[in-house]
């Protein structure tokens, strides 16, 4: 990273004391991976740091990340109201409230006379947070209602945007933008080591080698490079014990989990000429193996690890109580996956996509889905 761009964000971040780092609503590991890191290097620089993603639910396979449980999940009022009281006549003798209909009410009992309301004036004040930084994220829009409820927020506060994929926007006042990087975590190390490689701690490396284990799927994705393992290495050497990460991340499935991945297995399609793997999963599925859509993520990485030819891996299923499928792919080559699905109102990002079908029973999807699919990436 050049230097230039380094000094900027050491005078951006030296010049902000309450800063907002947040992530795409539809995240992984390496989103949260990488907030956690920043959060605890920034707070080292006696910054007041929150991170905030519009939904968020911890999953407890990441619960062993320091200061995970921090997350939030709604941003909240970003101003405060104030009301001043001009008491250099009168003094305070008592100041107390209460709510009525609805309503807040204080009671001020002054030393000396009387108050007026000319002495009463309001004022409010500016935004909470002075700098924004998000984390792989491709645009504002994938931040959602953290976005859309606060958009002159977003306008008039300056951003750091941290990402590795091409799809990104470059809507940030710096953009950090390393398109051969593996992961947003591998960035982040790299930033982290030229601003003050002394604050990257024990817990700042578990995080994130955390995001490049998971962002990587433990580096069987193409897109791993040697550099990426050469800061795995590093990261290891600071304290993080990558045997430890995977165990957490990937070795932790109950056995509700394993049931449903049989059932996949039970589902399990494959076409070779078109790099495809796919499978679906009804309410039975679910009911019978005591599963539920959380389940899900780890049925597409298992999808992943066992068919390496693959490079375009869905999942459908039905919703277990509402009466709609559901649908999850992950693209592994030079295809957006969202935009393959953008017919279908997908989220997600060019990685990983997330869609809803309604009105049609899980076979006719399945049918539909992979025609559409197959005839989109021959385009």
């Amino acid at each position: 990273m050049a230097l230039d761009k380094i000094e900027q964000i050491t005078q951006l971040i030296e010049s902000k004391k309450n800063i907002l780092i947040t992530f795409k609503k539809h995240w992984d590991g390496d989103a949260l991976g990488s907030a956690l890191a920043l959060k605890l290097f920034l707070e080292q620089m006696e910054k007041r740091v929150t991170v905030v993603c519009d939904g968020f639910v911890l999953p407890s396979k990441f619960s062993f990340l320091h200061k995970s449980l921090s997350v939030k999940s709604q941003i909240g009022d970003l101003h405060q109201f104030i009301i001043n009281l001009d008491i250099a006549q009168s003094g305070l003798s008592e100041l107390s409230y209460d709510i009525k209909d609805n309503k807040l009410r204080i009671f001020i009992t002054p030393k000396e006379g009387y108050i007026t309301k000319e002495q009463i004036t309001t004022s409010q004040t500016e935004f909470k947070y002075d700098l924004i930084i998000t984390v792989d994220s491709p645009d504002l829009h994938s931040l959602e209602k953290l976005y859309t409820g606060n958009e002159d927020f977003f306008y008039q506060t300056p951003i750091i945007n941290i990402d590795h994929k091409s799809s990104n926007e470059n809507f940030g006042h710096i953009n950090i933008i390393d398109l051969p990087a593996s992961t947003s975590s591998e960035i982040i190390y790299h930033t982290l080591k030229q601003l003050k490689p002394e604050f990257i701690t024990k817990e700042i490396a578990v995080a994130l080698l955390t995001g490049i284990i998971t962002g990587t799927n433990s580096f069987k994705k193409k897109k791993v490079r040697p550099q990426t393992l050469v800061a795995a290495s590093e990261l290891v050497d600071l304290g993080a014990d990558r045997g430890f990460i995977i165990k957490q991340v990937y070795q932790t499935k109950t056995i509700a989990t394993f049931k449903l991945w049989g059932a996949a297995l039970s589902h399990l399609e494959h076409d070779p000429k078109h790099k495809m793997v796919w499978t679906t999963l009804t309410r039975e599925d679910f009911s019978r193996c005591g599963a539920s859509t959380e389940d899900l993520p780890a049925i597409i990485d298992e999808l992943i690890t066992t068919s390496p030819d693959a490079e375009l891996i869905l999942l459908l299923h039905e919703h277990p109580t509402e009466p709609h499928i559901e649908g999850m792919l992950r693209i592994i080559p030079a295809f957006h996956a969202t935009e393959v699905m953008k017919k279908y109102h997908a989220q997600g990002d060019e990685d990983d996509t997330t869609f809803k079908v309604s009105g049609k029973n899980l076979k006719e999807v399945e049918n539909e889905i992979v025609a559409h699919i197959k005839s989109e990436i021959a385009k």
